[in-house]
């Protein structure tokens, strides 16, 4: 069976979403790719994801080169159709070229900063620009000299917190360490004086011993009229 018809609507779901944009802008770069190709023509192809990435196709060199031909058929064509907007137009278009100077001259101080193309640079031009590095860099160490105070004031703070928990947490400990040695205190006192009693309890003298078993036999032969052998 073939496919269905494909809905043309906003896929819910994430996933399938993700591998549809990929699947599809791999496609349409190969399209424009092979226009370019067969038909010698100019493409230049533009494409943002929905997280704002860019993806990007250009038959030529440049795809500023591409962009500025488009403004200007653009403002070929609306020169044509509109004569009565020039004015507006031509300065939309000098903003446009005023925008494009300023792009390219951040760009390339963007390069020189990181060494590149410095070659075509005289030597007041490198001074100066020693100096706003110089100058950056000072701010840098400023800055990151500030955050390693501010750590430092905090990891203080934290181990000041941490004394005092740790005093506390020994103070707690030798309380609790005397109140079990005055326990132990009293409960051997208490077993030492239940074993003394039970030592007075279960051993009686011998001498009182004695005296109460003749006692015992005398009562005994008295009662029953029997002479002790000693006696006769």
């Amino acid at each position: 069976m073939g496919r269905g018809k494909v809905v043309l609507k906003r896929i819910e779901n994430k996933i399938n979403r993700q591998v549809t944009f990929a699947k599809r802008r791999n496609g349409l770069l190969k399209k424009a790719y092979e226009l370019s190709v067969l038909c010698d023509a100019e493409v230049a192809l533009i494409i943002f994801s929905a997280r704002g990435k860019l993806y990007e196709f250009s038959s030529s060199s440049s795809m500023d080169q591409t962009l500025e031909k488009y403004q200007r058929y653009s403002y070929a064509q609306l020169e044509t159709t509109q004569p009565d907007n020039n004015a507006q137009l031509q300065g939309r278009y000098q903003e446009y070229l005023k925008l494009k100077a300023k792009v390219e001259s951040l760009k390339q101080t963007q390069r020189h900063v990181l060494g590149e193309d410095l070659e075509r640079l005289e030597t007041s031009e490198l001074h100066q620009l020693e100096r706003q590095l110089d100058s950056t860099l000072k701010h840098i160490r400023s800055i990151r000299t500030q955050h390693l105070l501010h750590q430092i004031s905090d990891l203080q703070e934290k181990e000041k917190a941490l004394i005092e928990m740790n005093k506390a947490l020994q103070n707690k400990l030798e309380k609790n360490s005397e109140t079990m040695q005055l326990s132990w205190e009293i409960e051997e006192g208490h077993c030492n004086q239940l074993a003394a009693e039970k030592e007075d309890l279960f051993e009686p003298s011998q001498s009182n011993n004695s005296m109460q078993i003749d006692q015992v036999i005398l009562s005994t032969e008295n009662a029953v009229g029997v002479t002790p052998g000693w006696m006769t």
